[in-house]
């Protein structure tokens, strides 16, 4: 059996998954102080020998919970002399352009911990070697940080001067966590190739303590070692995520993008916009012909970082959003949520202020019995009890507050899917509407409605698809060389020693771009693929993208990226049991109160609902408003579309 584990902002979802299309989850409160005390848990309540585990990928939210709070490990920072506040200068370019008063964050590195190298590269080779290391590696002592970050000019291509430096370091101080510039982004841009290694060095020891107690606890329960889930959408192994710890930021959101991609290709639906809308925050991402789209070039918590990621926005609006009342009286939503501790006002642990949860309760859009996944049993006099105040502070019926409340959240979410359609000249009408995450069907056909999609997918197991997704994710490794010594045989051979298997699929990326611009655009070509080919693929990508082409161009080529795959588990399509209640409940919808059926259990395929309808799942709530009508497909998925 595979075990993937997603640890999320409030719960932290286990999934159990068999080869013959058998799926068994559970959910626990996340323990922010100790994840892996909520990962075990969550293991423990889906009932499953853990001597039955082949297989465990995890989902960790460590990075970029430090990243998000300002934590990380004491950490310097070695620069080419000239050059130690590149990361403080970076572009020079205002953090908000209508906020004078934005500021940027502060380097992870204080000036004080900042060394200089004397030595020097140029574009054409090395022009002076190291010398003076052994006072350098003294300072480093002095300082008493545990990591250290190394970033010299031009390594990207000439790496040999931050070989020399890491062996300096080494000899002297061995436990030392050393990040080198060209291991971690090997792009040309030195700014974001410095604020990506400041990052990795800063949170690897974060991360590798972290999952050095979570192996441990896991040998001693007969658990296998965990692989740890990438940006890149990849397994990666448990040491090498704690060497770059800078890999595992989109960690929890890339195992969620994997598992839609599983079931929406199940669908027959090569183009989804996905959207996952946990406790905490919404994660949206567009997967075109059945491939979800990366980046290489991407911002979290104000920082830059150059690394292989796939493509995903994420918005400050989950069940646990606390709605509340700005100076100007309007109703605002997020991005300060509840959590996993108190949560919700609804959930009878302490929370007293109002959530998009709180708001669902309200309307009668979650299960009248009151039962969530995770053991939560929900207080409809809790939840009317704290929207009531803000509804009392904005001068409206509880009811019209609590309706307010969802079109806020859904507000907050549609501005990140227009960021990724419209805005890049994309119509969403051509695409499907895949929620998942336990908040995310609640809101898919107002979501839907307003983009003017056609049909929704909601996956059986769509409140627990990030971990489906972890457990039957594939290995990745990627290798990337820059402009000055960019030899794809070469980088593709680098990458699939990573792997250390043959691979099951390969990948060669070529970013490109005109002579004078500032940015480029990526096309996949052969390994051995000839200029006029490469000229001929990006004009075509840059006419579709921006609508015209060049012709007759310099085309530049900056960098080259090459990508292996392992093989991917196996997993049938599970069987939908036909295991259902019915019965009736009222709830509220555009201001009036109507009579839904509420549909709860398994649903088997070839089960229907018109709306007004409640799927009350295992580990989510799909509401199927007036106007569209459900029906459950071969998988249990449920497909929904305009009545």
């Amino acid at each position: 059996m595979l075990l993937g584990v997603d640890v999320g902002g409030t719960f932290t979802d286990a999934v159990i998954a068999s080869r013959d299309g058998e799926v068994l989850a559970a959910k626990a409160p996340t323990t922010p102080g100790d994840e892996t005390r909520g990962v075990l848990a969550a293991i423990e309540a889906t009932g499953v020998p853990t001597s039955a585990v082949a297989a465990f990928a995890h989902g960790t939210t460590v990075t970029t919970n430090a990243l998000l709070e300002g934590r990380a490990a004491p950490t310097a920072l070695l620069a080419t002399k000239g050059f130690t506040d590149l990361v403080e200068l970076g572009r020079q370019a205002r953090m908000d352009l209508y906020r004078l008063c934005a500021a940027h964050p502060a380097p992870l590195v204080p000036a004080d911990r900042r060394f200089a190298v004397d030595e020097r590269c140029g574009p054409g080779g090395p022009l002076r070697a190291p010398h003076g290391l052994d006072a350098v590696v003294r300072r480093v002592e002095r300082s008493g940080v545990e990591a250290v970050a190394v970033v010299l000019l031009h390594s990207s291509a000439y790496p040999a001067h931050e070989l020399a430096v890491r062996d300096a370091l080494r000899d002297r101080l061995p436990d030392l966590h050393v990040s080198l510039s060209h291991e971690v982004s090997a792009v040309p841009r030195e700014f974001e190739r410095a604020a990506s290694t400041e990052v990795d060095a800063a949170l690897s020891p974060l991360l590798r303590q972290h999952l050095a107690g979570l192996a441990d606890r896991c040998a001693a329960i007969g658990l296998p070692a965990p692989a740890v889930m990438a940006s890149s959408g990849g397994l990666v192994s448990a040491s090498a995520a704690g060497a770059h710890a800078a890999v595992t930021v989109l960690s929890g959101p890339a195992g969620g993008a994997q598992g839609a991609r599983l079931i929406a290709l199940r669908a027959g639906a090569p183009d989804v916009l996905c959207f996952d809308m946990g406790g905490t925050s919404c994660d949206v991402c567009v997967i075109d012909g059945g491939v979800v789209r990366e980046t290489d070039q991407r911002t979290i918590a104000g920082r830059p970082l150059a690394l292989p990621s796939l493509d995903i926005e994420t918005v400050g609006a989950g069940g646990g959003s606390i709605a509340w009342r700005d100076a100007g009286g309007a109703l605002r939503v997020g991005p300060r949520s509840a959590g996993a501790d108190p949560g919700p006002a609804a959930y009878g642990r302490g929370g007293r202020e109002p959530t998009v949860t709180d708001a669902h309760v309200v309307l009668g859009h979650l299960p009248a019995d009151g039962a969530l996944a995770g053991g939560v049993r929900l207080s409809r006099a809790a939840a009317l009890s704290a929207v009531g105040g803000l509804a009392s502070a904005l001068g409206i019926d509880v009811v019209r507050a609590a309706e307010g409340i969802v079109e806020v959240a859904n507000a907050e979410m549609l501005g990140a899917l227009r960021a990724m359609t419209v805005a890049r000249g994309v119509d969403p009408r051509g695409y499907a509407l895949l929620p998942f995450g336990g908040a995310g069907p609640l809101h898919a056909t107002a979501i839907a409605a307003a983009l003017g999609i056609e049909r929704i997918l909601c996956p059986r197991a769509c409140g627990v698809l990030s971990a489906l997704g972890l457990a039957a994710a594939a290995p990745r490794r990627d290798a990337t060389g820059s402009f000055e010594a960019a030899r794809p045989r070469a980088l593709l051979e680098r990458a699939r020693a990573q792997l250390g298997g043959e691979p099951a699929a390969t990948r060669v990326r070529y970013a490109l771009r005109y002579a004078g611009q500032s940015f480029e655009l990526a096309v996949d070509a052969a390994v051995d693929a000839a200029d006029d080919e490469l000229s001929e693929r990006f004009a075509a990508a840059h006419e579709r993208e921006y609508g015209y082409r060049e012709e007759g161009a310099a085309v530049e080529l900056v960098t080259v990226t090459a990508s292996v795959w392992g093989p991917a588990p196996e997993l049938a399509a599970p069987t939908a049991a036909a295991s259902v209640r019915r019965s009736r409940q009222a709830l509220w919808h555009a201001g009036a109160e109507l009579d839904a059926v509420v549909i709860a259990g398994e649903p088997a395929p070839g089960e229907e609902a018109d709306g007004p309808a409640i799927f009350a799942l295992a580990e989510a709530t799909l509401l199927v408003t007036p106007g569209w009508r459900a029906r459950v497909i071969g998988d249990g998925t449920i497909e929904v579309v305009r009545a």
